[in-house]
């Protein structure tokens, strides 16, 4: 089967970052769905594992992504067949959805929206996850329980931060603030449901102000940590939450939050996957992630579709991610 990959750390504009390779056609395990890739797009973790060295010789694939039909399944799988039309993101521990075909767990996979074609629905599993774990998970907001609460999410404009918006505001029923600089970012949060939108490049605390009592019930961190830490602690209200999903550089000085009782927290949507931990949850919430999608309360966040899944397709999609400037999803779809 054709397969993009890489055998070892390279930049992007090196010409062998990413290469067109073949691969053998894998079998599915027990709980396994064996699923035929029609569309794919790339996440900011594609980026940064491409630039990690390979724990054994060999070429990786990546890709978490992944809208497309299954194929064949596992033993033990009772809830797919053959020609579902699914959507996942998959686990960082095996080989991506970068390929034509790929095992993925049954756990993690739901029908994708009958409303979206694949390459929209592709667009939607890691972020929608990431964002949907943040909110309620961590920060603990609950769907229709937060009349009169406030987000303030950092990133508003980029993968997560685009789904996080839509979420929050238009399913869970917060007040959402989001940051953006350009304006065709803070038109595409507008568009994706803000009802306010900050400056990055100026203080927050008195942009929050204006627009709000200041303090914020949660903060959702999805870049920058250390260069917004401070301000979050500010703004973070009594009794609230921060949730980041990039690594800080150095040590974070979480004193600031004891007098106000505030907690901070990581999400990683690969978390349940790495450890075998209810798995189902993310399969669920993809399908009602599916539900809402179909009733049009979510709409995909794809922002431009960048042909055909190939290396050099996959690596225009890896360079725009690293210059970070990059809207919404880059999806690719189908195969030459």
């Amino acid at each position: 089967m054709k397969a993009i990959g890489f055998n070892q750390p390279r930049a992007i504009d090196d010409i062998h970052a990413l290469e067109d390779i073949q691969l053998d056609l894998p079998s599915p395990g027990p709980r396994d769905l064996l699923v035929s890739v029609q569309a794919i797009s790339v996440n900011p973790i594609d980026t940064k594992l491409r630039q990690r060295p390979l724990e054994q010789p060999g070429y990786r694939v990546l890709g978490f992504d992944a809208a497309g039909i299954v194929e064949a399944v596992g033993s033990e799988v009772e809830n797919f067949k053959a020609g579902d039309r699914v959507w996942y993101a998959g686990s960082a521990q095996r080989q991506g959805s970068n390929a034509q075909y790929q095992c993925v767990d049954e756990r993690l996979v739901s029908r994708k929206p009958d409303s979206l074609g694949m390459q929209e629905a592709a667009a939607l599993p890691l972020t929608a996850l990431t964002a949907w774990e943040a909110l309620e998970d961590q920060l603990g907001f609950r769907p229709g329980e937060c009349q009169g609460k406030t987000l303030l999410i950092i990133g508003g404009a980029g993968g997560v931060g685009s789904i996080a918006i839509q979420l929050a505001a238009r399913y869970f029923g917060l007040t959402v603030i989001a940051t953006a600089g350009r304006e065709q970012s803070a038109n595409w949060c507008d568009a994706m449901g803000a009802h306010h939108l900050v400056d990055y490049r100026q203080p927050l605390q008195p942009q929050l102000d204006a627009v709000s009592d200041g303090q914020m019930d949660g903060i959702f961190v999805t870049q920058n940590l250390d260069d917004y830490w401070q301000a979050a602690c500010q703004a973070v209200a009594p009794l609230g939450g921060i949730c980041a999903i990039v690594d800080a550089r150095g040590p974070l000085d979480l004193n600031p939050l004891k007098p106000k009782s505030a907690r901070f927290s990581w999400e990683f949507m690969f978390t349940r996957p790495l450890f075998g931990r209810r798995m189902q949850q993310q399969g669920d919430r993809l399908a009602e992630l599916a539900t809402l999608v179909d009733k049009g309360v979510i709409q995909t966040t794809v922002s431009e579709g960048l042909g055909p899944i190939n290396a050099n397709n996959l690596k225009e999609a890896h360079r725009r991610l690293e210059s970070g400037s990059t809207i919404g999803k880059l999806v690719l779809a189908g195969w030459e």
